[in-house]
């Protein structure tokens, strides 16, 4: 009886959760002419995660993908003591959220928020839960079966050399491009901030003592060194602080762009090399007490103020004539929301670092699933904190200059005539307030958000201290970015020994340090260079490929859930492929449509090669100024250098999808196919320890 009753109280839990996040997502989609309270979203947001986290990740972890708790991990076969080192489950977790944690999540939904509150949201949350935990939860067990590999290796192993090459190809260049953008994004929220600067600094050493108290002082005593960390970690917040108010010392952590470029490509060459567990993981594990506690600071303060959503559910600019960016809602919403809904970046995460420190196979689920819904959650947060802003007030921040107006009563009246009325006055105050001059055209989405950020937690928390809010979310921001950045360059040093390693085995050894320094050297080269040509040059390196971020991203993630759907197939599992192969067919229709658009619209604002056709025509034509007639060369190359880089990604995309095909048909046939490369099972001798733990 009790056991009968234990099921129906489950149950009507359970049924109480769905039917309260239908409420809420009901409220959220069918509102229309009457403002939707913020509280809603959170609502939802935990509804809906709790529901897929419950049912959907136990399903794919128990019927799809049969996780074995007592098999060995690489970790626990490879045990190095520098990358494969096994780790307690919480501090994987905190490392895991902190490396997938980055802009995307934050930005995303902030931009995307120009086509209203609706669509994004919608997006993360269905995105998710159906896509991008799934593809996080999977590719990370499908690297602790194959000894660690890196997404790259895997598809080479499981799909052949065509397909293998392409995505080896593809995959590295990718990667290259999203690290150089991590880092133009954080040299950006850092510049000329000394309080970013310092306490991001900060945490270098304090991961390091951490690091060598779990490991050496008092190894396995994993919540005094989290106790201490987080600490010190604050102790770092407010001394940061401190300095930015200190005349004499803030100077020597004001630095510009070249200098801070060059302080983080030292930083990501030496989070590359040195061992896992003195630098990177404790690093990425406190700070994600910082991500956590800032974004459930902010639930907090959602929670007691209530705010009204102010942005209408759907915006005029649905259909491509938004001032933040160009483009339609469909594929661009799509595309614009990575992280928070779906991203391939985390595949790299989930087969780089991640598996050569998972201890336990059964808490891939834990670790991969349920980290990506974290991620998600801060994307909800995103989208509340952008869109409880007044519209006019979100535009003016968002919008450039050459779209609204360069001068402040040229872009209030551009802006009005929208809609959205907004004064001179009201953004002279605002940036008063934020302890900023201007709040003009401040794009990029981080300026915004951390406007939203800094309302709400003044309002529930202090309405003194809204500059020293506004500060505190930009540098938050940064560190969110940061330990992507790091654990990216790490996980990019490992696909390329994969690579060397098919001709010089040597070189594909992770413990061989001359092959850990070169790769790391050339990796960090590779990035280190576009994000310095970024920083000295604002037309040209790495802000030419800004508008390829978010195709960049989701075509990557179509390349991992190719990978994936090829193995699960292999497996035996035909009758589960479509939990991979339905984002993935998903995946590549917003890629294809954006990447198209990108290549062949005569929208000006949109199409690469509309735009270098038309720019070479003014400037033959002799229509262009001085100053712009020295700048269009750079700017025409910028545009076909993206040009070439879409159709290269797009080319992946379809020759990987093409080969997936190809490989599954041969299976299918039972004719000779490339054999599944899974490790032999071998017992694990932790789960005991691990438990005791």
């Amino acid at each position: 009886m009790k056991v009968k009753g234990s099921r129906i109280a489950r149950f009507v839990i359970w049924f109480a959760v769905a039917v309260l996040g239908a409420a809420a997502l009901g409220g959220i989609a069918l509102n229309r002419g009457e403002s939707v309270n913020s509280l809603w979203f959170v609502t939802a947001a935990v509804c809906v995660y709790a529901l897929g986290y419950r049912f959907y990740s136990a399903f794919v972890a128990a019927k799809v993908l049969s996780l074995d708790g007592t098999r060995a991990t690489p970790a626990e076969r490879f045990n190095d003591g520098r990358d494969f080192v096994p780790t307690n489950r919480w501090v994987v977790f905190g490392h895991h959220f902190a490396a997938i944690a980055g802009p995307g999540p934050l930005i995303g939904p902030t931009l995307a928020a120009q086509f209203g509150y609706l669509p994004g949201t919608l997006w993360i949350l269905i995105g998710a839960v159906i896509g991008g935990c799934v593809q996080d939860f999977v590719i990370l067990f499908c690297s602790i079966r194959r000894d660690g590999r890196s997404l790259g290796q895997m598809a080479r192993d499981e799909l052949g050399p065509i397909g293998g090459n392409a995505a080896l190809l593809g995959v590295m260049c990718i990667m290259i491009i999203l690290i150089a953008v991590l880092g133009l994004v954080v040299v950006n929220a850092m510049k000329h901030s000394p309080w970013a600067t310092s306490t991001v600094a900060a945490t270098i050493p304090i991961a390091m003592v951490v690091g060598i108290y779990m490991r050496h002082l008092r190894p396995g005593r994993v919540i005094e060194a989290t106790a201490l960390g987080v600490a010190l970690l604050l102790l770092a917040v407010w001394g940061g602080g401190a300095i930015d108010g200190i005349e004499g010392v803030r100077t020597w952590f004001d630095y510009d762009g070249p200098e801070l470029a060059l302080m983080i490509i030292a930083y990501g060459f030496a989070a590359a090399v040195l061992p896992v567990w003195l630098l990177l993981a404790p690093r990425d594990y406190l700070s994600t007490f910082m991500k956590l506690g800032t974004i459930a600071a902010l639930a907090v303060a959602i929670v007691i103020l209530r705010p009204e959503v102010k942005m209408p559910a759907l915006t005029q600019f649905v259909d491509g004539t938004g001032p933040v960016f160009g483009g339609t809602l469909f594929p661009f919403v799509f595309i614009t929301i990575a992280c928070g809904a779906i991203s391939g970046f985390h595949s790299l995460i989930s087969s780089g670092t991640t598996p050569k420190l998972l201890a336990n196979e059964a808490d891939a689920r834990f670790i991969g699933y349920g980290a990506m819904m974290m991620e998600s959650f801060v994307a909800i947060m995103a989208m509340v904190a952008a869109t409880v802003l007044d519209p006019g007030v979100y535009f003016a921040i968002n919008s450039p200059a050459g779209v609204v107006g360069k001068e402040a009563a040229e872009a209030v009246a551009t802006i009005s005539a929208w809609g959205f009325p907004v004064t001179v006055e009201q953004m002279s105050a605002l940036a008063e307030q934020m302890g900023e001059s201007t709040l003009f055209a401040r794009t990029g989405g981080a300026p915004s958000l951390a406007v939203g950020m800094a309302s709400l937690f003044a309002s529930a928390f202090g309405q003194g201290l809204l500059s020293l809010w506004y500060h505190f979310a930009i540098m938050f921001e940064a560190l969110f970015i940061l330990t992507t950045l790091d654990a990216g360059t790490r996980v990019a040093r490992f696909m390329l020994q994969d690579i060397f390693g098919n001709w010089v085995p040597a070189l594909g050894r992770t413990g061989w340090y001359p092959s850990v320094l070169l790769t790391s050297g050339l990796v960090v080269a590779g990035w280190g260079y576009l994000l310095y040509i970024g920083t000295i040059d604002p037309l040209g390196g790495i802000n030419s490929l800004w508008p390829l971020f978010g195709i960049a991203n989701q075509m990557l993630a179509g390349i991992a859930l190719c990978v994936a759907t090829t193995i699960l197939v292999k497996a035996g599992k035909l009758r589960y492929a479509w939990v991979t192969g339905a984002p993935l067919a998903w995946l590549l229709i917003i890629t294809t449509s954006a990447a198209w658009e990108k290549l062949f619209s005569p929208e000006l604002r949109i199409g690469f090669l509309a735009h270098a056709r038309d720019l070479t025509g003014k400037l033959e034509a002799g229509l262009l100024s001085p100053d712009q007639a020295a700048k269009a060369p750079q700017l025409i190359f910028n545009d076909y250098l993206d040009a070439g880089l879409t159709a290269l990604f797009l080319a992946v995309s379809w020759i990987l999808a093409a080969d997936m095909l190809r490989v599954c048909g041969l299976i299918l046939a039972r004719k000779p196919h490339p054999p599944l490369s899974e490790s032999p099972h071998i017992p694990s001798r932790l789960v005991e320890d691990w438990a005791r733990d």
